[in-house]
C-alpha cells in the first residue's frame, strides 16, 4: 500500500513548497520524481532546485543532463521512474500513475485555485482510496504551514 498525500496550495505557489517537500524526501534517504506537466515546467523547476535560496540547492536532474540513475531528484513530464524513486510527486496537473503501489509515497500538489485541478485531484483521490491506499489531504494555513484535513 502506498501513501498518498494531497497538497493543496492556497495562499503559497508551488515554487514556494515543493523545495522544501523535497528537502524532507532526501532528509529520509528517500530518492524522487516530479512529473510536471509540461517541457516549460520541467524546465521552470530544473533552475528553481539550484537557486531557490542562496544557501542551498536541490540536487537534481532532468532528461537532458543524461545519468538519469544518479541523481536523487529526477524531473520529468512522462511516467518513467529513471532513478527507481521511492516517492513520486505530481504538480501541474500531471495525472497518478497507473500504478502507484510502486511508490512508497505519492504526493499530488494542486493549485486549490484552479477548478479543474481541483476537480482532478478529487477524481484522483477517490481512485486512489478505492484501490486501496493510504490517503491524507493537506491544506495550506495561512502562515503557510499544513493542516490535515482528511
Amino acid at each position: 500500500m502506498t501513501e498518498v498525500l494531497f497538497y493543496h496550495l492556497d495562499s503559497r505557489p508551488l515554487e514556494a513548497v515543493l523545495p522544501p517537500l523535497l528537502q524532507k524526501t532526501l532528509e529520509r534517504g528517500w530518492t524522487a520524481v516530479v512529473q510536471a506537466g509540461s517541457a516549460e515546467r520541467v524546465e521552470a523547476l530544473d533552475t528553481h532546485l539550484w537557486t531557490f535560496a542562496d544557501e542551498s540547492f536541490l540536487p537534481h536532474g532532468t532528461g537532458a543532463d543524461g545519468y538519469a540513475p544518479e541523481h536523487p531528484i529526477f524531473l520529468t513530464t512522462d511516467d518513467a521512474n529513471p532513478n527507481g524513486a521511492a516517492v513520486r510527486f505530481l504538480v501541474d496537473r500531471a495525472p497518478p500513475p497507473t500504478d502507484a503501489s510502486v511508490y512508497e509515497r505519492l504526493v499530488l500538489v494542486f493549485d486549490g485555485n484552479d477548478p479543474d485541478a481541483l476537480a482532478e485531484a478529487r477524481v484522483a483521490w477517490k481512485a486512489l482510496k478505492e484501490a486501496g491506499h493510504a490517503v491524507t489531504y493537506w491544506q495550506q494555513t495561512a502562515r503557510g504551514g499544513w493542516e490535515r484535513k482528511a
